[in-house]
């Protein structure tokens, strides 16, 4: 049986327990918010639509798996949204060396209680 190979991602779902609170999040974020109704809103991240959702039952109340949000200079990542309010975790930090390219992390949740991670690949010095 041949698979066909997964492409992208196309959509990633958060669950969220405040629908107006987790837009404006979303916002500061600098997220284009696509459309939202009274249960469900979509923003694009670079191609990759982020669906934030009031969860439909109790099985969906949980926090998400962490979305990884690719940015150019983490630390000027990490400070620019540090001004606005945003609750970080941990400071960036290098988290895998891969030949000539480093890999750098911070954590950060959102007002719903998920947990996110800005990313940065960047050439070794």
């Amino acid at each position: 049986m041949e698979m066909n190979p997964i492409q992208k991602i196309n959509q990633i779902g958060v669950p969220v327990k405040d629908m107006k609170r987790a837009i404006a999040f979303y916002q500061s974020l600098h997220l284009p918010l696509l459309f939202s109704t009274d249960t469900m809103a979509f923003f694009d991240c670079n191609g990759t639509r982020l669906l934030l959702s009031l969860p439909e039952n109790e099985a969906f109340t949980f926090p998400s798996s962490v979305v990884y949000f690719q940015v150019e200079n983490i630390r000027k990542t990490y400070d620019d949204y540090q001004k606005v309010g945003i609750s970080f975790i941990d400071e960036p930090h290098l988290v895998a060396k891969m030949g000539a390219t480093e890999t750098w992390m911070t954590f950060f949740n959102d007002t719903e209680g998920n947990t996110h991670a800005f990313m940065s690949e960047v050439e070794s010095e």
